[in-house]
Formats: C-alpha cells, sequence, structure tokens
C-alpha cells in the first residue's frame, strides 16, 4: 500500500464505558469515519499498539487518545513508556482526562502531548476535544519519515478526512 493510500487510525485509551460512548458519539456527530480502536487501559494499549500475542501492531499513521486515571497502567504511565520506545517515540498523543491537576498537566507536557483536554461535561466537551483532534491532523505539518517506519506522509493528511456531508471547515 502506497503512502497516499494511509488512512489515520484512532486509539482511544479509556475505561470509563460512558466517556468512550461520549468519545465514539462526538466521532459520529463530527462525521469522522476513521477507524477507531479502544483500549481499556495502559496494558492493553501497549499490547494493541505492540501487537502482543500474535496480533499486527495497530497500523500507522496514528492517533492517540489518552485517559489519565485508568488501572494497571494510568495514562501517564502509557506515555512515558511510549515515549521511550524507538517505534512509537513520535506517535501523535492527546490527552482526555478529568484530570485538572497540575502535576499532571506538567508531566503531560513534559512528555510532549500535543494537547491536554478536560472531561468538563460528557456532551460537549467531547465533540470539542474531537474536532480539536481532527483540525490539528490535518492543519498541522509532519515531516517525512527517512526509514518509512513512523514518519507521517502529506498524503496521510488527505485520508483522514470526514465524511461528504461534514458540516466542518475543510
Amino acid at each position: 500500500m502506497s503512502d497516499m493510500h494511509k488512512t489515520v487510525h484512532i486509539l482511544l485509551v479509556e475505561d470509563d464505558q460512558i466517556d468512550e460512548k461520549a468519545f465514539l458519539r462526538a466521532i459520529e456527530k463530527l462525521r469522522i469515519t476513521n477507524p477507531v480502536t479502544v483500549a481499556r487501559d495502559g496494558v492493553e494499549a501497549w499490547d494493541i499498539l505492540k501487537g502482543i500475542n500474535g496480533k499486527p501492531p495497530l497500523p500507522r499513521p496514528n492517533l492517540l487518545v489518552l485517559d489519565i486515571n485508568m488501572p494497571r497502567m494510568n495514562g501517564l504511565e502509557l506515555l512515558e513508556r511510549i515515549r521511550d520506545d524507538p517505534d512509537l517515540h513520535n506517535s501523535i498523543v492527546f490527552m482526555l482526562t478529568t484530570s485538572n491537576d497540575e502535576e499532571d498537566k506538567i508531566e503531560a507536557f513534559n512528555l510532549n502531548v500535543a494537547g491536554y483536554m478536560l472531561k468538563s461535561d460528557v456532551g460537549n466537551s467531547f465533540v470539542k476535544a474531537v474536532e480539536l483532534v481532527d483540525n490539528y491532523w490535518r492543519v498541522v505539518e509532519f515531516p517525512r519519515a527517512a526509514d518509512g517506519r513512523a514518519g507521517v506522509n502529506a498524503d496521510d493528511r488527505r485520508q483522514y478526512v470526514r465524511h461528504p456531508d461534514s458540516r466542518g471547515v475543510l
């Protein structure tokens, strides 16, 4: 498959089923048709990202949306692991969390998150967060990958598209 036909895969790492449903409804409301994979905690997300247990890893390019407060491995622990991994270190990661703690924000930004968003009210905050993620991917310029392994090609962004009936500005 050539770089021109890559689709951005979204990994939502969220242990709360209500928040998961709100995120998926926001994706649907904004008519974003990219594949979404959901992991319940950082351990499951790591397995998905690395392709553990005989499964292929989550295809690149991808975009990760992490909650912080989760069992087994929280979002900040997962983010640190991602940044330490040579195959994943340049992943685009957003935090979407209830944690308004300054220490969490500082740690997340020290680990180079693309954005830190609060789940303030379940309906509107998810739509706004998904809109931000959508706009980020379509507007930001990324370097081309020298080794083809983890970089983002300008053509990849064209495959992260809204449904043709979208109200959004392209």
